[in-house]
């Protein structure tokens, strides 16, 4: 692991060094500009004339633009990923544009992930604040009003591959045992593009904060047997009759469409409801084509008042941004006011194949983290229960302690089911976990939890988020 921190900072260090000569004038062009602001304050800012200094620095060479030092959790089991990341963005009379491009590796050397994210943002009406006249009537002076900013339409479009080495499977169903615990190793492709519409014209609707989603993906997936484990490789005691999709794994078109509600009741609760249809269509293997539908119902109440936190429905930046162009990424609080939410979320997700053949490693799972890197069931194994239905009731309670530090607590109840109609309350797995979050400025929010409760045992788990703090998400893995 030294040695790829060394390796990195080497790198970034060389390429601000040798692109930050460029002289200002009239033959610099945007791109040597970017550079030679960044590599100033790059010198600025480490110094490292005290211990303050150091944490200056670190926070430049980590969030600043157009280059910076890219860092996060691979998914579960593949170990912490380290890299560089590239943004710039433009912006026109009706548009923002910002593109991102990053490559990381396991500090283990054995998976990585790299891709190319481009964001346009339609911006037709004008921003928030800016006064407007308001006709007034025969002899009287115009009346000023302000207008608010509409939400926007959102075009995102990415490929980004990703090589993981070890993920866990343990067979279908939820009675599954450790038993048939294996691994085996995935890289997956995915060239896409998607669209998120906010509906405002409407009154009514705009006080729902509703808006319309659309995408269209490519994905390529490549599934290898993984040696060298402490636990069986999955060819080796698993087939494509207990694993589909284990033999052959075609190419799929991924058409998907949903809605999304977020209104703001009163002063504290924020409701965010969505529900989506998702296409999986494979052109080479009919039998492999399935669909999926999925309804999440999330509630938070805010207990000291509603405030925005983490990325919007509609995000303004890209996964390796901490604020749109030409404005600072927010500053490490020292603050010591108090936030808190208490949240109920109930997750409801179905697939549908005619042959019931739908591909293992599409199927979503409970237990530990999955392959986003979400937090379920925490205190099984990592992808511990996997089917291709799930039902998954979660409760949460977050609190500040001082400045960026906070605790967090949940408890699950889940299960996952072969067949749509064991979709149920009944038989439901149940854990609890707790522990300390950091919110920092612009860093990725980063979690330490301690998860117990469930019938195997307890589980650590750390995670850093993938994402700059407010940034956009990347495509889902599953």
């Amino acid at each position: 692991m030294r040695i790829a921190i060394r390796w990195i900072v080497v790198v970034f260090f060389g390429l601000i060094s040798t692109l930050t000569f460029a002289q200002s004038g009239q033959d610099e062009n945007w791109f040597q500009a970017d550079f030679r602001d960044e590599g100033r304050r790059v010198r600025q800012n480490c110094k490292l004339y005290n211990f303050m200094s150091v944490g200056a620095c670190a926070y430049t060479l980590f969030t600043d633009h157009p280059l910076h030092i890219a860092t996060g959790s691979m998914p579960p089991q593949n170990g912490f990923g380290l890299g560089l990341a590239y943004v710039a963005a433009r912006n026109t009379d009706n548009w923002r544009l910002s593109w991102n491009i990053d490559a990381v590796g396991a500090t283990n050397g054995a998976a990585w992930r790299a891709g190319g994210y481009l964001k346009l943002i339609h911006t037709p009406v004008p921003p928030v604040g800016v006064s407007m006249p308001s006709p007034g009537g025969q002899g009287k002076k115009p009346k000023k009003h302000v207008v608010r900013e509409h939400p926007f339409t959102v075009f995102n479009l990415y490929a980004q591959a990703i090589s993981l080495d070890k993920l866990n499977y343990f067979g279908l169903g939820n009675n599954t045992t450790l038993a048939g615990a294996s691994v085996f190793g995935m890289t997956q492709t995915i060239v896409g593009a998607n669209v998120t519409k906010p509906v405002w014209e409407v009154p009514a609707l705009s006080k729902l904060n509703l808006s319309l989603f659309g995408e269209l993906n490519g994905r390529f997936v490549s599934i290898r047997g993984t040696g060298g484990q402490s636990v069986p490789s999955i060819d080796t005691i698993y087939d494509d009759a207990t694993a589909p999709g284990l033999n052959s794994q075609p190419g799929f078109l991924q058409l998907g469409q949903g809605v999304r509600i977020k209104p703001v009741i009163g002063d504290h609760l924020e409701l965010n409801y969505s529900g989506s249809l998702q296409e999986f269509i494979a052109p080479s293997s009919s039998q492999d084509t399935f669909e999926r539908w999925t309804v999440d119902l999330n509630h938070t109440f805010y207990v000291y008042g509603y405030t925005e936190s983490g990325p919007k429905t509609t995000n303004m930046t890209g996964p390796n941004e901490c604020a749109p162009a030409g404005q600072d990424c927010p500053k490490v609080s020292r603050s010591r006011n108090l936030n808190g939410s208490i949240g109920v979320r109930l997750l409801l997700s179905e697939s549908m194949n005619s042959a019931s053949k739908i591909p293992f490693y599409f199927d979503p799972t409970l237990g530990g983290q999955d392959i986003n890197s979400s937090l379920t069931l925490g205190s099984y194994r990592d992808y511990r229960f996997r089917a291709p239905n799930y039902l998954l009731l979660q409760e949460t309670f977050e609190h500040s302690i001082w400045g960026p530090f906070g605790v967090k607590f949940t408890a699950d109840q889940g299960r996952v089911a072969l067949d749509r109609g064991d979709v149920g309350f009944s038989d439901l797995k149940h854990g609890f976990a707790a522990g300390l979050t950091l919110r920092a400025g612009g860093f990725p929010m980063v979690s330490m939890m301690f998860a117990w409760g469930g019938n195997e045992g307890h589980h650590n788990i750390f995670n850093m988020n993938t994402g700059l703090l407010g940034g956009g998400a990347r495509p889902l893995l599953d």
